[in-house]
């Protein structure tokens, strides 16, 4: 058995043909969807990047319990439980955050890895001197100076970080396709922001990209001229376009190596992005509208060899974990939370009522596919809220001594084997959402696709209520986080 995740970052299904977007050039996701199956209803779990990351190796919720952080020492870890059992698992990446404090257990948990450096604000090009020219950004500080250091270095596609992860991907298919039992992770940080691209792919549309230097919107609401949001939106396709060619080359390798007959391929993205819709960019400050949470998905499992098909069951990242240990015929973990979808690729079983997503001291979204409710802090201070973990770090550094000086001891959780975590006061970080945003919220999704106009609907928040309360048990949510929204446990 053998298997290929090739994962994306911050991709939005809207600007994919299998989806229904009919201009973006992504010839190769629709030869994806022609020899897999599309998930029409899959959900993110936990946001942003290292959340979703601790779900993809867990199966598990991560946003109810902590914000960002590295795996617990209570963890398991899907590629580790393989890799224990017998099947080498390799990761190429070029997701920089797996490099800092907040990320720094996920990647050991491999046989082997493999980095590309440059992304973002990576700090991977020394330079004293300030750079020259127009940063075509609306990021300042030394993430916004980093990037145009490294940019310096990226003149030719092969010279970029995406370029190299697909390559060392590549790699390794030519050099293992004769073996058995392998899991091959290719996990680029495209196409996520700064939308820095190859001329070559811009040339896809017809559109004067010379007008504006602007490939960075800040997480903010829309302030730009519809001419800036134009431009923000054809550059981030040009880079989906670029994703969409490195995908081609990893189809064309499985048609070459004929990998098709026993390989499993997936391909995910952690979250989406907004593109100007609902008047914002990007993710987190505002609440999780569809472009952000809800995903595109393809499976195809040679075990029942369905192809250009399309399901409408609910999935979600927590159902990785344990669709891939199944397919290795491993057992799951006790605490893994999602669920094995090899019956619903095979054959649309359902495996879920209604799934929660959310950011830690965000709102608690719940969807059953129809409706999707954002259930809001009942109180002006968002409290109580606290991180449990045992390893408390933010995004690039750990927790600073101020938040730690009366930190407690919670009761095990259980999924901690037993462990005591540090219980530690969210305080001031306690959400990137902007808390004039945090009012509850009612979608009919059937009605209202585009989530326009929140609705009132007693009996349906009702029903909401439901399984928002039964799946925060299901998942052993921190008391509090009831009490925080006002719900009775």
């Amino acid at each position: 058995m053998k298997a290929v995740m090739v994962m994306f970052d911050s991709l939005n299904r809207r600007m994919l043909r299998p989806y229904g977007c009919d201009w973006a050039h992504t010839p190769n996701f629709d030869r994806l969807a022609e020899r897999s199956v599309t998930f029409a209803n899959s959900y993110v779990g936990s946001m942003p990047c290292m959340p979703a990351r601790r779900e993809l190796h867990t199966g598990r919720y991560n946003f109810l319990h902590r914000s960002w952080g590295p795996l617990e020492p209570f963890d398991d870890s899907m590629p580790e439980i393989l890799k224990r059992d017998g099947v080498y698992t390799h990761l190429t990446s070029d997701h920089y955050h797996y490099w800092e404090e907040g990320g720094a257990t996920y990647h050991t948990r491999y046989s082997s890895w493999e980095i590309s450096r440059g992304q973002e604000g990576d700090p991977w090009t020394p330079r004293v001197a300030d750079p020259s020219g127009t940063y075509p950004s609306r990021h300042a500080g030394n993430v916004g100076r980093q990037d145009w250091i490294n940019r310096t270095r990226m003149r030719r596609e092969e010279e970029f970080p995406q370029a190299k992860t697909f390559r060392m991907g590549e790699e390794f298919l030519r050099a293992n396709a004769d073996q058995d039992d392998w899991l091959l992770h290719i996990e680029t940080f495209d196409p996520h922001e700064p939308f820095y691209v190859p001329d070559k792919y811009k040339e896809l549309y017809d559109f004067d990209f010379s007008k504006l230097h602007f490939d960075w919107p800040r997480y903010e609401r829309v302030t730009e001229t519809p001419e800036q949001v134009a431009h923000i939106r054809h550059v981030n396709a040009a880079l989906v376009s670029m994703c969409d060619a490195h995908l081609g080359k990893v189809l064309d390798l499985m048609d070459e190596l004929g990998l098709w007959d026993e390989t499993m391929l997936i391909v995910n993205t952690d979250h989406g992005f907004l593109l100007g819709e609902h008047d914002w960019w990007a993710k987190c400050r505002m609440p999780f509208y569809n472009e952000i949470a809800h995903t595109p998905f393809f499976v195809w499992d040679p075990r029942c060899r369905r192809q250009g098909a399309r399901c409408e069951q609910l999935v979600q990242t927590v159902d990785i974990a344990p669709t891939l240990l199944g397919y290795f015929g491993k057992e799951r973990p006790a605490d893994c939370r999602g669920a094995d979808l090899a019956d619903t690729i095979a054959g649309d079983k359902p495996v879920r009522l209604a799934g929660l997503f959310g950011l830690h001291g965000g709102h608690v979204n719940v969807t059953d596919g129809r409706y999707v409710y954002m259930r809001g802090p009942a109180g002006d201070d968002n409290r109580p809220l606290y991180n449990y973990t045992l390893m408390p770090t933010h995004m690039r550094r750990t927790f600073g001594v101020e938040e730690l000086q009366d930190i407690g001891l919670a009761e095990p959780f259980s999924f901690t084997k037993g462990c005591r975590t540090m219980k530690i006061d969210a305080g001031a970080r306690r959400s990137w959402t902007a808390r004039e945003e945090l009012r509850t919220m009612l979608f009919d999704l059937r009605a209202d696709p585009g989530q326009e106009a929140p609705i009132d609907d007693e009996a349906a928040e009702k029903t909401m209520i439901d399984h928002l309360v039964r799946e925060m048990k299901h998942s052993d949510s921190p008391p509090e986080q009831f009490e925080r929204l006002g719900l009775q446990a």
